[in-house]
């Protein structure tokens, strides 16, 4: 319920906001009236007139906030949705609200009802976040998907250079953009109007109404016994079948399970390429127009019950699914070496600061050795020249051996007070020395420290590169599943040689041959007869 509610939500956001005509955030609650009535409508949900009024109570002339809104479009709407409603009709309904204040009014190679569809597709392939936009990713699917239903060939270079022109400033598209994307006609070059509606309109069967297979076959009556020709719909549960392909005259349906199985049946009664669907009260015969599309509607039904065992969603919405959760592996993973970078960023620079005040103390060392040795060898020349001065006054004023003998005794101690003195300044610069080496071995570390952050560093910018290129490893190999997985006429294009779109029966008379009608037209046969007999020339 969960994921419906989700889908509903992207439809009615796009009616809320173009029913904000300011951009403000905030719509009158007359119009509100109006919507929920409109959404009980169209969702089948009983209108609770008195609930509204009561939720608009306290100020019924002014504006409210889509946060205003939610709280009464969850209680009273969305939780009481069941799974009964015409989607279509819910989509028309939101998408008249918004299509004239948002559709370009430039001229589109696309219809109203083919934008509409692609409207509709949009909301299907969006990331689940408001405002609403489609990554390029979902974008480069939807248009390989259109271009497949056009019978044309993927331009893969083109897309990248429309990627590279694509605005940094957006994740993605909105609706409108890229609903102009593919009605100017960029990526359909080449193709008429028709072919592009068509195109639209079975990817818009596939990925939207959930058709797996589509065409007509002959079905035998469960009472009357006689075979008429219908329309066969398959979908993820059911089989519907119509009068014709309008799908205007529902006939009946063939509901399946896990428990229904599907066999091929010998040919009978002038019936041919038979097979039979038993499901738990009825069984139903049908003859297909060959024996190609006997196998395909037998794989298509089969692959169906499986995934009904197996509780699977339908392919596309299961691969739309994976697209997103590879999509926000990436992101995370992104995101979490981003963190490790600027981690390792911010301690690169603590180690840088650190460096710095390690080299500021050294020099400042350095600076005091200088100056302690100045200092010294200043001391030094004035004690020598002031003993120099008080010896020669003394020398020449000394009048007798004992005042001599003074003078040399004061001389000596002089020069042992000088030798201390020198003493001391060796043992201060020996200390000085100590501690320059010390530094400069902790400057020496706090380098080391700082390459292997460096190195580090360059180990996680590694390891991101090789996470991208795993991610395009994988990326490459969904494309490769999504190829491989490629619709019927993919298939027949492989083996045939051909591509057949499944098509209303020939209404002109069968070719008749000696075993009943042929299961090949009058120019297969010509063609046949002519490879005969130039074999017969060559041999």
């Amino acid at each position: 319920m969960g994921g419906l509610k989700d889908e509903l939500l992207k439809a009615i956001w796009h009616a809320f906001t173009a029913l904000d005509l300011d951009r403000s955030g905030k719509v009158s609650k007359s119009q509100l009236k109006v919507l929920s009535h409109n959404l009980c409508t169209v969702l089948k949900v009983p209108h609770d007139p008195v609930a509204l009024e009561e939720h608009f109570r306290d100020d019924d002339e002014g504006p409210v906030s889509n946060q205003g809104y939610m709280p009464y479009l969850n209680k009273f709407i969305l939780e009481k949705v069941q799974d009964n409603f015409d989607k279509i009709e819910f989509n028309r309904m939101c998408w008249t609200l918004c299509v004239k204040k948002n559709l370009t009014k430039s001229p589109l190679l696309i219809t109203e009802d083919d934008a509409f569809k692609v409207w509709v597709i949009f909301n299907f392939l969006s990331e689940d976040k408001y405002p609403l936009i489609i990554v390029p990713e979902e974008i480069e699917y939807l248009l390989k998907k259109l271009t497949e239903a056009m019978g044309g060939g993927w331009q893969q270079e083109q897309f990248e250079h429309y990627k590279i022109n694509f605005d940094d400033n957006k994740d993605g598209l909105s609706a409108w953009e890229l609903i102009e994307l593919i009605g100017n006609g960029q990526f359909s070059k080449g193709m008429d109007r028709q072919t592009v509606s068509m195109a639209i309109n079975e990817v818009f069967n596939e990925l939207i109404l959930d058709v797996l297979k589509q065409g007509y076959m002959m079905k035998k009556g469960h009472k009357r016994k006689n075979w008429t020709e219908r329309w066969f719909v398959l979908k993820p549960n059911i089989i519907s079948y119509y009068v014709s392909e309008d799908l205007k005259d529902k006939k009946g349906d063939i509901l399946l399970d896990e428990n229904c199985c599907v066999e091929s049946l010998p040919d009978k009664d002038g019936k041919k390429c038979l097979f039979l669907i038993k499901c738990f009260d009825k069984t139903f015969e049908i003859s297909a127009s060959d024996k190609k599309k006997k196998q395909e509607w037998i794989q298509a039904i089969h692959s169906t019950i499986h995934l009904l065992k197996l509780g699977s969603p339908p392919p596309h919405k299961e691969a739309r699914q994976r697209r997103k959760e590879l999509r926000r592996k990436l992101l995370a993973e992104q995101e979490e070496l981003e963190r490790q970078m600027k981690e390792l960023q911010a301690a690169n620079e603590n180690k840088q600061q650190e460096l710095e005040s390690v080299r500021k103390k050294l020099e400042e060392a350095a600076s005091r050795a200088a100056d302690e040795e100045k200092k010294r060898l200043q001391t030094q020349v004035e004690l020598q020249t002031r003993f120099s001065t008080e010896l020669e006054r003394e020398k020449l004023g000394c009048e007798d051996e004992v005042r001599c003998s003074r003078l040399l005794e004061e001389e000596s101690s002089k020069r042992a007070e000088l030798e201390k003195w020198h003493l001391a300044q060796q043992q201060a610069i020996q200390t000085t020395e100590a501690e320059k080496q010390e530094l400069e071995q902790q400057r020496v570390m706090k380098e080391q420290a700082l390459q292997e952050a460096m190195a580090q560093l360059e180990q996680l910018e590694l390891e991101r590169k090789q996470a991208l290129e795993q991610y395009e490893g994988v990326k490459k190999k969904l494309e490769m599943a999504t190829h491989m997985t490629k619709s019927w006429k993919d298939k027949v294009a492989h083996h045939e040689g051909l591509i057949r779109l499944i098509e209303p029966g020939s209404k002109n008379p069968h070719l008749i041959t000696n075993w009943g009608p042929a299961a090949f037209t009058q120019a297969e046969l010509e063609e046949r007869e002519k490879s005969w007999k130039e074999k017969k020339t060559t041999e």
